[in-house]
């Protein structure tokens, strides 16, 4: 066995656990602060719709672009499978797909982005003013689609051979220039909304250029390698498992936006105000599961039973601690949190009237979250689908029932139904897959 092998089959402790998740949960809590800066600065125009437009605009993107989430689970998994079983030209050319179709997939959305944002807004009844502002914040993002798409696969590739203080570099290098051209296009040049827009497209492009240079190594010429057609096969399964779950997810945030956008203007901001605090919540947990994935993955490629094993029980220790210390910060400073974002009375007022959603939203969240990256980094993605199938499924039933005699404490309500059930599922599916994976 290889050097390379043996460490996917080295001793899964708190430690190496900790060196995993610590830049990751630094680096992904940037990117819901700059999704609140982002609400901030526009915030402080003193009015509704200018929030709504960017937050509808960020999650009609979001929805698209996550369609191509595959592209971050998937590499991971497969790459760090490649990276246990000490196979450099499988690892490399993993890459390589996967940024040939984040490339390509980005190529789509612009030269379809009429028909995009014509049906996006057909589905959304966002008021004329938001639609109008969202319009212009559209047209700008989305020329940054390639780029965009492309990072997943960077991302991946270097979560999964355990690099992720350079996914910390690139986060922090793409967050803190969003953030300074927001406050100098939006407060300084006054260009409002679209300046928001274009802070963000700059951001994208330099990022894609910083994150192939930290994973140059694994840009090289792999010959056959790259069409080959097994390993294609391989990744194409998975990727459509993962494809197909992601829709169905990303699908069931979008329809929460939208139906808090039918509920009126002031509703619509003040869900995407508490909708910074859920993405904080996932981000930073969701650095544990980023090293399940890792550890995990590199588990199975090196055959490693107890690596297996003390992957899922120390991810899940880590994770519980992270999501009740967030629930504490949310109940403590929640409120002022709110005052930060938005400068609109009413706004301020109706976000804190359901901060209580998110304060227990890290501890109902933490074991789907969790489970998602032991799942991903295991590849058993046709168990991650089928699962997920089923609890949107119940999330659209429940929706059905609670919003109109509940309204947005309904909409509330069945999202965290929605987490729930995607732990339960996938946690009762666990032990057949590890017996498959790791037998006796």
């Amino acid at each position: 066995m290889t050097a390379e092998a043996a460490s996917g089959a080295g001793p899964v402790t708190h430690g190496r656990v900790f060196r995993i998740a610590a830049p990751i949960v630094l680096s992904n809590a940037t990117v819901p602060l700059l999704g609140a800066v982002d609400t901030g600065v526009v915030g402080q125009i003193g009015a509704a719709a200018p929030i709504g437009a960017v937050g509808l605009g960020a999650v009609v993107l979001a929805t698209f672009y996550w369609i191509f989430g595959f592209l971050r689970m998937g590499t991971t998994g497969l790459a760090a499978q490649a990276h246990g079983a000490g196979d450099t030209a499988e690892r490399s050319a993993v890459l390589l797909r996967a940024l040939l179709i984040g490339l390509a997939a980005g190529l789509v959305f612009i030269v379809t982005q009429g028909a995009l944002f014509w049906a996006a807004f057909r589905i959304a009844p966002a008021s004329a003013e938001v639609e109008g502002l969202a319009r212009q914040y559209l047209a700008l993002r989305i020329w940054g689609a390639p780029a965009t798409i492309a990072l997943y696969a960077v991302t991946g590739w270097l979560i999964a051979l355990e690099r992720t203080r350079g996914v910390l570099v690139l986060q922090l290098w793409m967050n803190g220039l969003n953030i300074g051209l927001d406050l100098w296009f939006v407060l300084g040049l006054g260009w409002g909304v679209p300046g928001v827009a274009l802070a963000t497209l700059m951001a994208e492009w330099s990022g894609l250029a910083l994150g192939l240079w930290l994973c140059r190594e694994g840009l090289r010429p792999v010959g056959a390698r790259l069409l080959n057609l097994p390993a294609l096969r391989r990744m194409a399964g998975v990727n459509g498992d993962i494809m197909i779950r992601s829709v169905l997810l990303q699908g069931s945030f979008t329809a929460f936006l939208f139906f808090g956008a039918g509920l009126g203007d002031v509703t619509l901001a003040a869900n995407q105000v508490l909708l910074q605090f859920l993405e904080i919540t996932a981000y930073a947990l969701d650095g544990f599961a980023f090293a399940a994935e890792t550890l995990v993955g590199q588990a199975v490629g090196a055959r490693s039973r107890d690596g297996l094993r003390q992957s899922v029980r120390i991810a899940f220790q880590w994770g519980v601690g992270g999501a009740a210390l967030l629930s504490a910060v949310f109940a403590l400073a929640g409120g002022p949190i709110i005052d930060l974002m938005t400068t609109a009375p009413e706004v301020r007022a109706m976000a804190r009237h359901f901060l209580w959603w998110l304060v227990a939203a890290p501890l109902i969240g933490i074991a789907s979250w969790i489970w998602d990256g032991i799942f991903i980094g295991a590849t058993a993605t046709r168990e991650m689908r089928n699962a997920m199938i089923l609890c949107v499924g119940l999330y659209a039933l429940s929706l059905a029932v609670l919003l109109p005699g509940f309204g947005n404490h309904g909409l509330w309500a069945g999202l965290m139904l929605l987490n729930t059930l995607r732990g339960v599922t996938l946690g009762r599916a666990w032990p057949g897959v590890a017996a498959r994976l790791a037998p006796g």
